[in-house]
Formats: structure tokens, sequence, C-alpha cells
């Protein structure tokens, strides 16, 4: 193992641009968000829109931005256990918050009625339907940490910002996919039971655990950084992981909703015998 890599920054007007972009897209999507939930509630008092779920929302963006602007990113940069501390905000602990928003739902309660129906006719696609299968969501999510940290791509993306970028990006998207499959209010196509979710978190709780003992022992991983470092990062990783997953089970617990009587199938009655008529 040896040192990071040092990226090169790039400034305009006085700010860094790895500081002024994801500034922006943060301010822009906490303002997004808080302007739809006024109008929604404009549009409909009675429906409203729950400042829970905006209070969720812009929770996430703080996280968000937690991870992207200093002082954790500079720290992420030139040390692995700030890696680690950045993914778990941006991948793990801002999702929550974000799908906990239920932006999609919001999004529906803007849009006009045809528009309203050509999204609900995109969430329950056959494409989506593929990409929000729990089993996807968990490769996108986790299976992608095996290939990042045991093979050499997370060296080359480190020394590269336009990757290390494309990687922040994946954590976000990967996080939030994870996120919405497993307890998301927003709505799903053909979302699994809850036991079936429990099990993939269960599963996903599993892999975590065991690229953290690996990276903590050195076993397979090609990680250009020092040795406590790596260490350490294997520790943030093993116990935020845990704390992480952890909220997401109580989000799924507590977004549950039994399936009503009315949307069960009906049982099948049994006939009557005939009888014969008595004379």
């Amino acid at each position: 193992m040896t040192g990071h890599p040092a990226h090169h920054h790039q400034e305009t007007g006085g700010l860094p641009l790895e500081v002024l972009l994801p500034a922006v897209f943060v301010v822009l999507l906490a303002a997004g968000y808080v302007l739809l939930a006024g109008r929604a509630r404009r549009r409909n008092a009675q429906a409203g829109w729950s400042r829970w779920r905006t209070g969720w929302f812009l929770a996430g963006c703080a996280l968000l931005a937690a991870g992207l602007l200093p002082s954790i990113a500079p720290w992420a940069h030139g040390d692995f256990r700030g890696h680690t501390l950045q993914h778990l905000l941006i991948g793990m602990y801002a999702p929550l918050g974000l799908v906990l928003g239920a932006p999609v739902t919001l999004l529906l309660r803007n849009l006009p009625a045809e528009q309203g129906r050509r999204l609900t006719g995109l969430v329950q696609s056959r494409p989506l339907h593929v990409l929000a299968n729990p089993v996807t969501a968990l490769l996108l999510s986790v299976g992608t940490l095996g290939l990042l940290y045991f093979t050499p791509l997370y060296n080359a993306m480190s020394a590269n910002m336009g990757l290390h970028w494309l990687l922040h990006a994946h954590f976000l998207l990967a996080g939030c996919l994870f996120a919405y499959v497993i307890a998301g209010p927003d709505p799903a196509p053909a979302r699994p039971g809850v036991l079936v979710r429990l099990v993939v978190l269960g599963v996903a709780i599993a892999a975590h655990a065991v690229i953290s003992q690996l990276m903590y022992g050195g076993f397979g991983i090609n990680i250009h950084a020092p040795v406590d470092q790596v260490q350490g990062g294997a520790q943030i990783m093993y116990y935020g992981g845990d704390i992480a997953e952890l909220l997401l089970a109580v989000a799924l617990v507590a977004t549950w909703r039994p399936q009503p009587a009315s949307r069960r199938a009906p049982r099948p009655t049994r006939r009557p015998e005939a009888r014969p008529a008595v004379p």
C-alpha cells in the first residue's frame, strides 16, 4: 500500500470547481423540492404535503452536502478514512433521507394529468421493473464495492477527477435505488413483500461486514493507502454501514402498510350442495 494520489484543483472565480458544482447542485435540489412542496399545498390545501417528508428530504440534502463539501471532501482526497466516511454519507445516509421525502409522489402532485400518467407509466415500465428488482439494487449498491476495492479501479478513479465524480454519482444513485426498493414510499413496479426486502437487507448487511473485515485484514484489497488508513476506513465502513442499514430497516417497518382487504384476492366460497326437494 502506498500514498494516496493527489487531485489537481480547478478554480472558478476564487472557488474550487469541486466545491462550486456540488454546492450549486445541492442548493438547486433542495430549493426545487421546497418550491414543489409549497405548490402542492396551494393546489390542494386539503391533501397538503407532509412537513415530515420535506424534513426528510432536506436532511438528505444536508447529509449530501456534508459529504461533498469541505471539510470532509478535502480529507477524502488525501485519506482513505475520509473517503469511506464520504462514501457512507453520499451512498447510504443521504439517499435514505432523499427517498423518504417521496420526490416522485411530490412530482406527481404537481404535474398535469397527462404528464402524470406518463410518469406513472414510466414507473410501471418493464425497464424500471428490472432496475427496481431488489437483487439488481443489491448488486449495484453493494456488489460494486468488491469491484471497486479488490481491483485497481479505486486507485484509477482516485487519480482522475472526472472518474472520482463519476464514483460519487454512482454511490448516490445506487444508494437511492436501494433505499427506494427497500423502504421507499413512492410508487414502485411490483415491489416485493416485506419478508423478501428484509432478506435482501440482511444480505447487504452481511456483504458489508465481509468486505469491511477483508479490508481490515488486508486480504485481496488493492488500495494505495497506508495500512492505518485502510484499517480505519474498514472500521468506519463496518460500524457506519451497520447504523445506516439499521435505519433503513426501521424505515421499512415504519413505511410498511398492510394490504387493504379490498385488494386481496377473494377466497373461493364453497357452494352449498343441492338438497333434494321435500315433497
